[in-house]
Parts: C-alpha cells; structure tokens; sequence
C-alpha cells in the first residue's frame, strides 16, 4: 500500500467515524432523561401553555427524524443553536469565542512545557538508569501523576495563592480592574494563568517522563544499540541519532492525543481555578443542563479528536514505512 491509498483510506475512515458521531450526537441528548422546558426556564415554576410554546419553539413537538433533518441542515450551515444559560447567544459564538483561546493558550503552554521537562528528564533518567538522579526524578514524577489534578490545584492555591500570595486566588482576570494599554492587559492575563499552568505542568510532567523513560530503556537492548556502542561511537551520537529516533514513535500518539487537550481544557483544573475556558463551560453546562452547549462541546471535541489521530497516523506512516506498507 503506498503512501497516498494510505491516508486515503484513514480519511475515508475518518469521515465514516465523523458522520456517526454526528448521528449519535443527536440522539444522545434525546433520550437524556429530564424536561428540556425546565432547563431553559430554570427551577422557576411553568405554566403547561408556556411549556407547550418553549416546546414548539425549539422544535421538539416535531418527529424525531424531522428533527434530525432539521438539525443536519443546520449543522450544514454552522448553526449549532442558541444556549439555554446565555438566552439569545449561539452555541459556536460561546464555544469558538474568548472561551477557547483561554483554553488554547493554558492548555498549549502547559503541554509544551511539561513535554520539554518531562521528555529532557526521561532521557536523562533512562540514560543513568539506577543512579540517584534516576531515583529521585522518577519518585517525584510517580507522586505528581499520582496526585488527582484537582487536588493539585488546591494545593497551588492554598500554599502559593492563600499563604504565599504570589498568585491570584481564581478568575481570569482582576474583576473590575482598568488597564492603561494592551500590557498592563496582559501582564494581569498571564499573572491569573501561573496557577493552573503550574498545576497542570506539575500534572503532566510525570507521564511524559515515564513514557520517555520506559521507551528508551526499551531501545536501549535493541541489537542495533549493542552494536553502536561496541563501534565505540559517542554517547551524544548513540543517544541522540540512534536511540531518540526510535524511542519518538510512541510519543507521536501521546502527542496526538494531548492536543486534545488544546481544545477541551481542563475541566478540573478549570473548575478549580474559575479560569474561563471550555473545561469550565463544560461544568457550567452539566449543572445548568444547557445541552444545546453540551451538544455543540461534544461534537467539536470528537472533531478535535478525530483530526488529532488522522495527523498522528500520517505522522507515523511517514516515520515507519512499515505501517504503510504492512
């Protein structure tokens, strides 16, 4: 199989996987128990005649597969529908908005940092396997990814935020505060994001250590590594050139998957710090029952999934040529 039927046949997959999540985007949250009258209206009592009109407004009065029609050429337009918490705002206005670059700017530093720290130790630790540094790298990276992340969160903010006072409590931003340029702007921005992103970073750090670590120790009783050191070849040279290049794949789908993340948030770590994201909006819209929002959050993250596992099979296929051709 060459390269081109390769990743024809995983975008025809794709596609088949999308228009499935698609239809069972629909019915899941139709045969969700409860009233989604009441949802819009809240705990305020209803009279049956209002009921009857928020019913026919959205449509539920109608067939469930004239309902689904209806919701397939909306989505064909973009239009995912309004929100039941924010009345007369639509669902891709709140999810594509501010929300999400929050959620991209925490997610993506957190991610980047904790892959450069965590995969540098792997290779350190793997390469001195046994020694003290070894020990004590891997001791701490088995207690932070044990720790629950939003327990770790609780944590940064009671020693550093309530007792230090060296981060802010919660929130996005200072309520109320005015800012004389963009700087001042962003200064208070970025003050708000060291919480969770040390929370985060603290979190991911020992998956990727272990993942590094792990895979390296693998590579390293391959044949090939024997031979390279019995050629008398350097440590930069054997490690770099020979064993990282190897030890990389299986990191290509934590990778993939972790980008994810770019697009989901952190619902814990969100929640736990009031940072405005979509890990946030995700709470928010369970305890609201906002399901025109859980709906449109659903599908773009099972988007986000699908097109983060497409790149990460080409990915692959053009490291080992073995899964192409096998």
């Amino acid at each position: 199989m060459g390269m081109r039927e390769y990743i024809l046949k995983r975008v025809a997959s794709a596609l088949v996987t999308f228009a499935l999540i698609i239809v069972l985007n629909f019915f899941i949250f139709r045969i969700m128990p409860g009233d989604p009258a009441r949802a819009v209206v809240g705990d305020v009592r209803m009279r049956p005649e209002m009921r009857e009109i928020l019913i026919r407004k959205f449509g539920l009065d109608k067939p469930l597969w004239v309902q689904f029609l209806y919701y397939l050429k909306n989505l064909a337009k973009g239009d995912l529908g309004y929100s039941f918490q924010y009345p007369g705002t639509p669902v891709t206005e709140i999810i594509l908005g501010r929300r999400l670059m929050n959620t991209f700017l925490l997610m993506g530093g957190s991610i980047a940092i904790s892959l450069l720290i965590g995969m540098g130790l792997g290779v350190v630790a793997a390469w001195k396997r046994g020694s003290k540094l070894d020990v004590a790298v891997l001791t701490f990276s088995l207690v932070t990814y044990s720790i629950p992340t939003f327990w770790m969160g609780l944590l940064i903010i009671l020693f550093l935020g309530f007792y230090a006072d060296l981060i802010p409590l919660g929130g996005t931003v200072t309520p109320g505060a005015e800012y004389a340029n963009w700087f001042q702007y962003a200064a208070d921005y970025f003050h708000h994001m060291i919480g969770p992103l040390i929370t985060l970073v603290l979190s991911f750090i020992g998956y990727y250590f272990m993942i590094m670590r792990n895979t390296l120790l693998d590579v390293f009783t391959e044949d090939y590594m024997l031979t390279a050191r019995a050629k008398g070849l350097k440590t930069r040279t054997v490690l770099f050139r020979h064993a990282m290049r190897n030890a990389m794949l299986p990191m290509i789908s934590v990778i993939a998957l972790e980008v994810v993340y770019l697009f989901s948030g952190a619902t814990a770590t969100e929640t736990v710090f009031s940072w405005h994201g979509l890990g946030l909006l995700i709470y928010e819209s369970v305890l609201r029952a906002d399901l025109p929002v859980l709906q449109g959050l659903f599908l773009f993250i099972a988007l986000s999934v699908l097109v983060a596992n497409l790149l990460a099979d080409i990915t692959y296929a053009l490291v080992d040529p073995r899964i192409r051709y096998g």
